[in-house]
């Protein structure tokens, strides 16, 4: 029950923060709004680290492998980005919604494949039919839009 709540928070923040980014940039620019909150995003994480971890290192990161794991912040800047850039051309609600079509599909294919450390769990017939009722839900929506 705890991650199925974290879940629904999480996406409620990422869509808050979507349009507050995008508002952000009418009034500056892209990159100076996307700098802007990976810095205050930096800020927020080193402060409750101080708080909660500061027991634990930096340098436990030296020992990640395979290298390529630690791309996250990278991938966080481009996520930042083209979420400013889709709901400015989309709006809000349409452009959550791919979005959120984009992260099951690619959610359901890291599973079936094991990619990037996941657990394996292979194809499911009743999955791929959620995902597909997922999908017609969208072009329904775009449809009467």
């Amino acid at each position: 029950m705890f991650g199925f709540i974290i879940a629904l928070v999480s996406g409620a923040l990422m869509s808050i923060q979507g349009v507050l980014n995008t508002e952000v940039t009418k009034q500056s620019s892209t990159w100076t709004t996307s700098s802007f909150v990976q810095f205050t995003g930096f800020l927020a994480c080193i402060l409750i680290w101080a708080v909660t971890e500061h027991d634990k290192s930096f340098l436990m990161l030296a020992k990640v492998h395979p290298r390529y794991l630690l791309l996250g912040g990278v991938i966080g800047a481009a996520i930042t980005f083209t979420v400013i850039k889709s709901i400015g051309a989309l709006g809000p609600a349409q452009s959550a919604m791919l979005i959120v079509a984009s992260q099951v599909i690619v959610s359901y294919l890291i599973e079936v494949f094991g990619w990037f450390g996941a657990e394996k769990t292979g194809f499911q017939w009743i999955r791929l039919i959620g995902v597909i009722l997922f999908v017609a839900g969208l072009v329904i929506f775009k449809w009467k839009s």
